[in-house]
């Protein structure tokens, strides 16, 4: 199974905001869209990732405000991205590898959606009960294939 695969299937909205906007602004982006990450995007480009752990390393340990503090000065900017034609068990050992939560799929560079490693896990749970209902109609007689 392929990124393609979930990123057409959720259709979800990309949740972004302007690298310019406050931690305050991001953050309740993401309490209102109930995701774990925004994508800091200028036009088309995108710039950078902040996430809970960003807030909790840069934001709450250094002192810094949420209210006063830009999302441009404390995203990760240094992301590790894949494309659609990118497996689930590749993006699951890549976030393993990496300590990360969500990987930006992008195709010529034009941004087409953010996987994170709940829906990388329930994808290839879906595939386990599949080929598990598979094996059973198999080994009772049920195979037609």
């Amino acid at each position: 199974m392929t990124v393609a695969s979930l990123v057409t299937r959720s259709r979800t909205e990309i949740v972004a905001i302007g690298p310019g906007a406050t931690v305050f602004e991001a953050i309740g982006r993401m309490v209102d869209a109930n995701v774990g990450s925004i994508l800091i995007t200028e036009g088309d480009a995108l710039q950078g990732i902040f996430t809970e752990r960003d807030y909790l390393r840069r934001i709450a340990l250094q002192g810094r405000t949420s209210r006063e503090t830009r999302v441009g000065d404390v995203m990760t900017a240094n992301l590790v991205t894949v494309s659609p034609e990118e497996t689930v068990d590749r993006c699951l050992a890549t976030m393993t590898e990496r300590k990360i939560r969500h990987l930006p799929v992008l195709r010529d560079g034009e941004l087409l959606g953010v996987v994170s490693i709940g829906d990388l896990v329930r994808a290839r749970l879906e595939e386990a009960v599949d080929e598990a209902e598979g094996l059973k109609h198999f080994v009772t007689g049920g195979y037609t294939g």
